[in-house]
C-alpha cells in the first residue's frame, strides 16, 4: 500500500506542470493534470462519433497516463518543431521511473498504455490522440487564439500538426475543427511562425 500511496502522491506533481493554454475565459494557464482530465471527458463525449467500436477503458487509461512524463520533463507545446525525439526519449525515461514506483501488474499496465498512446497504431490510441490534439485547439478557439498568438503559431502550422491525427482518430471532429479554424483564421487569431 505504501508504494501505491507514494505513486499517487508523485502523480500530484502533474498539477504543477503549466501548459501554454489558458483555461476558457481565464487568465490562468491550465496544468497537465487538468488537461488529462479534460481530454478523458472529451473522449467519453466523442464516443458516438467513433468510426469503430472502441475499448473506452483503454482510451481513457491512455489519456490519464499520456502526460505523466511531464512531471520530470515539463510540457512542450504540441507545435514545437525541434528536439521532438529527444523530448520523447526523456519522457520515456520519466514514465519508467514513475511507473516503477508501483508493483506489477500495474507497472506494466501503465507503461503499456503509455507506449500504445505514443505509437498511435490502434484505433483506441488514434482516438485518444484526436482528443489530445483537439483540446488545445478548442481552448484557443474559445480564447481568441491566445496560445497561437502568444507563441507565434501560424494557421498552416496548426492545420499541419493537428489535422492528420485528429482526422485519423475522429474524422467528424476534424470536419468540425477544420471549418472553425478556417473561420478564425479570417479574424487573425493565429500568430506568425517563429
Amino acid at each position: 500500500m505504501s508504494r501505491t500511496v507514494d505513486f499517487i502522491l508523485e502523480l500530484d506533481k502533474l498539477k504543477s506542470v503549466t501548459r501554454k493554454n489558458r483555461s476558457k475565459g481565464s487568465d490562468r494557464y491550465e496544468n497537465s493534470a487538468e488537461h488529462s482530465w479534460h481530454i478523458a471527458m472529451m473522449a467519453y463525449s466523442l464516443q458516438p462519433y467513433a468510426t469503430t467500436v472502441l475499448d473506452m477503458h483503454r482510451v481513457v487509461g491512455m489519456l490519464l497516463v499520456h502526460d505523466v512524463g511531464e512531471i520530470d520533463t515539463g510540457d512542450t507545446i504540441v507545435y514545437a518543431t525541434e528536439g521532438w525525439e529527444e523530448r520523447k526519449a526523456a519522457e520515456l525515461e520519466a514514465v519508467r521511473r514513475i511507473f516503477g514506483m508501483v508493483q506489477e501488474p500495474q507497472r506494466s499496465f501503465f507503461l503499456a498504455l503509455w507506449l500504445e498512446f505514443e505509437e498511435a497504431v490502434t484505433p483506441e490510441a488514434r482516438f485518444a490522440h484526436a482528443a489530445d490534439r483537439a483540446i488545445p485547439a478548442l481552448l484557443n478557439l474559445a480564447n481568441e487564439g491566445q496560445s497561437w498568438r502568444e507563441n507565434g503559431i501560424s494557421y498552416q502550422r496548426v492545420i499541419g500538426r493537428i489535422g492528420p491525427p485528429i482526422e485519423a482518430g475522429c474524422p467528424a471532429l476534424w470536419e468540425y475543427l477544420r471549418g472553425r479554424l478556417a473561420e478564425e483564421n479570417e479574424k487573425g487569431w493565429f500568430g506568425e511562425d517563429r
